[in-house]
């Protein structure tokens, strides 16, 4: 009963005309995101971060959801219609989806896609609502050392599933973690890394190193690799299934959603990993495995359903530990802070409202986004037709007048330039930011958690193995890095995290 009157409470905040306006707009900007390759969630909440600053926390949080889970579904559109995964979890849905598309099955493939997707994104929505309220009671009950150990499995998993090179995401997220203690010093307000600017006493500025790093980063590359593309947008017809195709996704959706509800928790790509490791399960279930590369529906069904579920439970160990997942809900940390609050065990007590309402919102989202894709797949794609160079000047413009209306400092838009090269040189190094991002997110929590049971424990650094459960967490981060060190699954990691670029 008291799962109904949450979730009633949460319908009762997101259905007010203002929070569905923003979940609208929200879901129709992830779409159109999802769809544009070379920009993706990650930028763009980065860059409309600072508008949130005026809205209500529940209604910005609303829209900040809203374009993440729905750049998952516009990821596939393009995939699917020209062979131009507009995310990086799409990429394995082109492979079938394509190939369905000029057999003259396009409709069949977005139905199946848009079908998949609300499935599993309803159903990991109701997980993440069962599953949240007792992880946060349990999270109630660490302590700082359990807190710290907590934050370093997180770290350490993140590493472990991040694209190419564990040495390098190693050093991003040290780099991380550096940046994040710039500033004064938590316990005794001594200066540290701030060279003389009193701009670098707060730390450095989230919105900058985020719109910097994702935003202008991505801007540089895509300028740099921009072709011209002949695109043509023809008519899509058959939106709907047979009943031969019903029963060959039912299946494979149903296995997507499980398989992304679980691997969506992991930090990392979670989304990205769950979409091929689902379509290499179809597969091997398939009798006929010929079938796949060719138009095999259950190559669609499977992985969208896995990167939706797994876009929906990410939520999980932000909502109930504070702690995000992978960059996106890192920004999404950042939001928190924006307006004030502490993400974390305590948002379900302080914030009921507010936490169930984002839940709400999401079942509200998943509609919308079921009427919206299917209708504008042309606009969608007509959307590839706009020049990049054409686009990026007013991206830029955006971003820096979003950022400077922050603290009215001009020191945060040359941060954004500064961060801006210092991304786009760590791509061209073939190092992933990402890592960055969650390791400045989480190092100041490190931090102060770290000291804090210093202190308490009187400088004895053995309390975090006589504690069971920091002790377990801190061994499983060490299982989790060998694991990944081992030559076959190093190997593994190559072929699942391929960047469609």
């Amino acid at each position: 009963m008291d799962l109904l009157a949450n979730l009633a409470l949460g319908f009762e905040t997101a259905l007010t005309p203002i929070n569905i306006f923003w979940c609208f707009v929200g879901v129709l900007l992830g779409t159109l995101v999802g769809v544009l390759p070379g920009i993706g969630p990650t930028a763009t909440i980065a860059m409309l971060l600072p508008i949130t600053f005026s809205f209500s926390p529940v209604t910005a949080l609303i829209m900040l959801s809203g374009i993440y889970y729905g750049a998952q579904y516009g990821g596939s559109t393009t995939a699917i219609l020209i062979n131009l995964p507009g995310e990086s979890s799409s990429a394995v849905t082109a492979i079938d989806g394509y190939q369905m598309a000029r057999k003259g099955r396009a409709g069949t493939a977005l139905a199946t896609a848009a079908l998949g997707s609300f499935f599993a994104g309803s159903v990991a929505t109701l997980l993440l609502a069962i599953a949240a309220p007792p992880l946060a009671r349990v999270a109630l009950q660490f302590g700082a050392p359990e807190y710290f150990a907590l934050i370093v499995l997180g770290l350490l998993v993140s590493i472990s599933l991040a694209h190419g090179s564990i040495i390098k995401a190693l050093a991003m997220i040290c780099l991380g973690l550096l940046l994040g203690t710039v500033g004064q010093d938590i316990y005794t307000g001594t200066p540290r890394f701030t060279f003389g600017q009193l701009e670098l006493y707060q730390g450095v500025n989230f919105v900058s190193i985020a719109v910097g790093v994702f935003g202008v980063a991505e801007i540089f590359r895509n300028l740099e690799n921009e072709t011209t593309r002949e695109i043509g947008v023809k008519k899509v017809a058959g939106l709907w299934l047979t009943k031969e195709d019903f029963k060959r996704i039912i299946g494979p959706v149903i296995r997507g959603t499980a398989l992304g509800s679980i691997l969506g928790v992991l930090p990392g790509g979670g989304h990205v990993l769950s979409s091929f490791a689902s379509y290499s399960m179809e597969k091997n279930l398939a009798s006929n495995k010929s079938e796949f590369g060719h138009g095999a529906i259950q190559g669609v069904a499977g992985p969208e359903s896995a990167n939706n579920a797994a876009a929906q439970t990410s939520f999980i160990p932000l909502l109930t530990l504070g702690i995000p997942a992978h960059p996106v809900m890192a920004l999404i940390v950042g939001a928190f802070i924006l307006q004030g609050i502490t993400p974390g065990p305590n948002v379900i007590n302080t914030q009921p409202a507010l936490f169930w309402g984002i839940i709400a919102s999401m079942w509200i989202g998943n509609v919308l986004l079921v009427i919206l894709n299917l209708p504008l797949i042309g606009i969608w794609v007509k959307m590839l037709t706009i020049p990049y160079r054409i686009l990026f000047p007013a991206i830029v413009l955006f971003a820096a007048i979003g950022c400077y209306s922050i603290n009215n400092n001009p020191f945060d838009v040359y941060a954004i330039g500064l961060f801006g090269v210092l991304g786009y040189v760590l791509i061209r190094l073939g190092c992933e930011p990402a890592p960055l991002l969650l390791g400045f997110v989480l190092g100041p929590l490190l931090e102060e958690h770290l000291r804090r049971a210093m202190i308490i424990s009187r400088g004895n650094a053995m309390v975090f193995l006589e504690r069971p459960i920091s002790a377990t967490l801190l061994a499983l981060g060490l299982a989790c890095v060998v694991f990944a060190l081992l030559p076959s699954i190093r190997n593994k990691r190559k072929e699942v995290f391929v960047e469609d670029d």
